[in-house]
C-alpha cells in the first residue's frame, strides 16, 4: 500500500493556510523521514513562489518521489516540469456536472486534453497520476472510460477523488471494487471529510483493492479536511496489518504540522489530540492501572505518545494516589481523602485541576512543602518590528543563581529558549502550549496552560495574569519543577 501525502497541496488549501518555502521543506523532510512514498508538493502553477519551493523540496535528496498538481492545460504540464518533479497529478473533472457547469466542455474534448497533457508529462520523462475530480459523483462506467483511456497514453496510476466527501464506506468498495476489475493500471483513492468519513472510506478503498491512499497529516484540507494521514496509517496497520508509515513518528509530525500550520489540533482528534491516552475517570483509570489494555484499544506508543492520568472530579483515589506517587508523594487516609475532596469541588466549580495544581492541593494537606529546584528572580522581555525577539533570566537553579538570555520568534518564544538554556541538559520538552483568554479587551486576564515531557513523564500546568510572557513562564517553571 503506498501512501501519497498532499498536505502541502490540498492541505495548504485550508482556509487561510499558506505554507512558505522553508515551512514547505521542513515538512517534507519530514514527510520523507517517516516513510511517506509520494510527497504532492503544491501546484506549480499557482505562482512563482510555489514553483521555486517545488523545485527547492526536489533537490532535497530524498527518497519520496515529488509531484505537482496540474489541471488539464499545457502551462501547468510545464510549470511542473520546470519545478523538475518526478510526477505531474494531473486533475480531470470527471462528472457531468463538473464538465457542464464548471469546464462547459464535452467528454470527448476534456478527454483529448487530458490525452495530450499526459503525453507532454511523460514524453518529458515524468510519471502521470490522473485524479478524476468528482468521481464519488460520476458513473463507474464513465470512470473505467476516461482511466482506461488515461492508462493507454502513458499514465500509471488513476486516482478516485471524492471531492465533496459524499461517499460512505459501502459505496466507496462498490465503487472501487468494480473499477478494480474494469480498469488495467494502478488505483488509488482520495477521500474528503464532509460527513467525517474520510478515513473510513480510505480503509474501504483498501479493502477493495486501492493500492494507493491520498492523505494530509491532521486531516488538514478545504472546508472540513482530508483523510488524516496518522488515522489512516494507524487503520491499516490495526485492521489489516499493513504497514505503510514509521507510526512512531506520527506525533512528532503531527505537532511539527501544527505549529508550522498555526491550526490547532483538536483535544478530541483521534491518536494525536490532548485527550488521546488521556484518562479522568476513576473507573478507567482503576483499570488502565491494573491492565492498559482495559481502556486502550491502541497502545499510546504506537503513535510516538505517552499515557496521561487527569485528576478531576471524576477521579478516584486510584488516580490520585498514582500522580502523587509521580510527584514522591504518598498520602493515605484521611490525607488522601481531603485531597481528594479539593479536587472534586476544584472539578465541581468547572474549572480544569492541572498536575501542578493538584501538586499544591497535596502539599498544602500533607504539609511536605519543598523548596522549588528552580525559581525565576529577574525576566526582561524586547520585541519590536526591528527587533530580533530577546528575552534575558535571572534564575536559581538548585540553589545557584543563573544568568542567560535566548531569542526566538516572539517574546515568549524567546524566554522558553533562554529559561532551557539556563537549564542545560534536562531533557524536559514543551510538547503542548496553549492560551486563552478569560476576558475581553486590551488588558484581557489570559490563562496559559502547558505540558511538558521528560522522557515518559508528562504533566500538566498552567497560570494566568495580564502578561502573557510572565503567565507562560510561570507556567512552564511549574512543569518543569514536578519533572525534576
Amino acid at each position: 500500500m503506498r501512501i501519497l501525502d498532499t498536505t502541502l497541496r490540498d492541505g495548504e488549501q485550508t482556509p487561510g493556510l499558506s505554507f512558505n518555502a522553508d515551512k514547505k521543506a521542513l515538512i517534507a523532510e519530514k514527510l520523507d523521514e517517516v516513510g511517506v512514498q509520494t510527497i504532492e508538493a503544491g501546484s506549480a502553477c499557482a505562482s512563482v513562489g510555489e514553483k521555486e519551493a517545488i523545485k527547492r523540496i526536489c533537490g532535497l535528496g530524498l527518497k519520496a518521489e515529488i509531484s505537482s498538481f496540474a489541471r488539464t492545460a499545457a502551462k501547468d504540464v510545464q510549470d511542473a516540469l520546470d519545478a523538475e518533479v518526478g510526477r505531474v497529478s494531473l486533475v480531470v473533472p470527471t462528472s457531468d456536472l463538473h464538465m457542464q457547469k464548471k469546464l462547459n466542455m464535452t467528454k470527448e474534448k476534456l478527454g483529448e486534453r487530458m490525452a495530450a497533457c499526459i503525453t507532454q508529462a511523460v514524453s518529458a520523462g515524468a510519471k502521470v497520476e490522473v485524479l478524476a475530480e468528482d468521481g464519488s459523483r460520476t458513473p463507474v462506467p464513465q470512470l473505467s472510460c476516461f482511466f482506461n483511456s488515461a492508462l493507454s497514453h502513458g499514465a500509471d496510476r488513476v486516482c478516485v477523488c471524492d471531492t465533496v466527501g459524499v461517499f460512505n464506506p459501502e459505496r466507496t468498495k462498490a465503487v472501487m471494487s468494480a473499477l478494480k476489475r474494469e480498469v488495467k493500471g494502478g488505483l488509488a483513492f482520495h477521500g474528503h471529510n464532509d460527513l467525517g468519513l474520510a478515513v473510513a472510506n480510505s480503509l474501504a478503498a483498501f479493502e477493495a483493492g486501492a493500492e494507493e491512499l491520498h492523505c494530509t497529516v491532521n486531516g488538514l484540507g478545504e472546508r472540513c479536511g482530508n483523510a488524516a494521514l496518522e488515522e489512516v496509517a494507524a487503520g491499516l496497520q490495526y485492521f489489516y496489518g499493513e504497514k505503510t508509515i514509521a507510526l512512531g513518528k506520527a506525533y512528532e509530525l503531527s505537532k511539527l504540522v501544527e505549529g508550522l500550520s498555526g491550526i490547532r489540533i483538536g483535544a478530541l482528534k483521534p491518536l494525536v489530540g490532548k485527550n488521546s491516552f488521556s484518562h479522568e475517570s476513576g473507573i478507567h483509570v482503576d483499570g488502565i492501572m491494573k491492565c492498559a489494555e482495559t481502556y486502550e484499544g491502541v497502545q499510546p506508543s504506537l503513535v510516538g505518545r505517552s499515557r496521561s492520568i487527569s485528576a478531576g472530579k471524576h477521579s478516584g483515589r486510584k488516580a490520585v494516589e498514582g500522580k502523587l506517587a509521580e510527584f514522591g508523594l504518598k498520602a493515605e487516609g484521611g490525607g488522601l481523602e481531603a485531597i481528594l475532596r479539593k479536587v472534586k469541588e476544584i472539578g465541581d466549580l468547572g474549572k480544569e485541576v492541572t498536575d501542578a495544581d493538584l501538586y499544591t492541593i497535596a502539599i498544602d494537606v500533607l504539609g511536605t512543602a519543598k523548596e522549588a529546584k528552580i525559581a525565576l528572580e529577574e525576566l526582561l522581555a524586547v520585541t519590536g518590528n526591528k527587533t530580533t525577539p530577546t528575552a534575558s533570566v535571572r534564575m536559581k537553579v538548585n540553589g545557584a543563581s543563573v544568568i542567560t538570555a535566548g531569542t526566538g520568534d516572539g517574546p515568549v518564544d524567546a524566554a522558553v529558549n533562554a529559561i532551557e538554556r539556563a537549564l542545560g541538559g534536562t531533557g524536559i520538552k514543551l510538547i503542548e502550549y496553549e492560551v486563552d483568554a478569560i476576558s475581553g479587551g486590551a488588558d484581557a486576564l489570559v490563562n496559559v496552560k502547558v505540558r511538558m515531557q521528560k522522557n515518559d513523564r508528562v504533566v500538566s500546568a498552567s497560570a494566568a495574569g495580564t502578561d502573557i510572557v510572565l503567565s507562560s513562564v510561570e507556567a512552564m517553571l511549574k512543569g518543569i519543577n514536578l519533572l525534576l
